[in-house]
């Protein structure tokens, strides 16, 4: 007689890439790609958006190189964020998750990537010199990339967020206090959608970001890749 019992008692291993590694490449990729557009990389800077045309252009005209790069960088994190969102959410299934909050944490930080990558494919395009001469066009493409970049990352950040804290906490799967920082994020991100028709509410954009960043690679570390041990199976005699 040989007791399943003990065999189902083994715990399983999530079969897919460390969840800190692309949490990690992300974070560095999309700080990488902000170093060339701010003070770091010289003046003039990366405008704001109450900038008016012409210092948009201006930026376009003279610093069209780290623009370039900064595009460069943030697509490629792109792909990373989207690599940690579907391991997150597979981890998150093989250790029992069964809730919605799974697929909307994989909608969020899908949605969050493809915003990236389509804010970065903008800014590319802004880069190119012959674009940069007409302060109309350049501003209409600004506002579209920042819509895309501003709340339109931090939006669907804090869906991923919640998407991953809610289950979490009710599972018991990660550290209380990463749970409740991860929901002020996650709070603070859904309010920033109130930017497109409150220029005041543009503070919670990079209080969702770079925290955000902070929180996701100590979710890399702490959630759980191996499954409970199933001590429920029933002792089957193998020949």
């Amino acid at each position: 007689m040989i007791s399943q019992t003990k065999l189902s008692s083994i715990p399983l291993r999530h079969a897919g890439p460390p969840l800190w590694l692309p949490a990690i490449i992300f974070t560095v990729l999309f700080n990488a790609g902000l170093y060339p557009v701010t003070m770091f990389g010289g003046a003039p800077y990366f405008p704001g958006p109450w900038e008016t045309a012409d210092v948009m252009a201006i930026f376009f005209q003279l610093r069209y190189p780290a623009a370039m790069l900064c595009a460069f960088f943030q697509f490629g994190s792109a792909i990373s964020l989207g690599i940690f969102t579907v391991s997150a959410v597979s981890q998150l299934r093989f250790v029992g998750v069964r809730a919605v909050g799974s697929y909307i944490a994989l909608f969020g930080g899908l949605m969050t990537a493809i915003n990236i990558s389509a804010s970065a494919c903008i800014m590319w395009a802004m880069a190119h010199p012959g674009l940069a001469t007409n302060p109309s066009m350049v501003q209409l493409m600004y506002y579209v990339q920042y819509a895309f970049g501003g709340p339109g990352f931090s939006v669907p950040m804090g869906l991923l967020i919640a998407g991953i804290c809610v289950p979490a906490a009710i599972l018991k799967l990660l550290p209380k206090w990463l749970i409740v920082f991860g929901m002020i994020l996650a709070v603070m991100g859904e309010l920033s959608w109130f930017n497109l028709i409150s220029p005041k509410a543009l503070f919670l954009i990079p209080l969702t970001r770079f925290p955000g960043f902070i929180w996701m690679i100590i979710v890399g570390f702490k959630l759980p890749i191996r499954k409970k041990p199933n001590l429920d199976a029933t002792i089957v005699p193998i020949a």
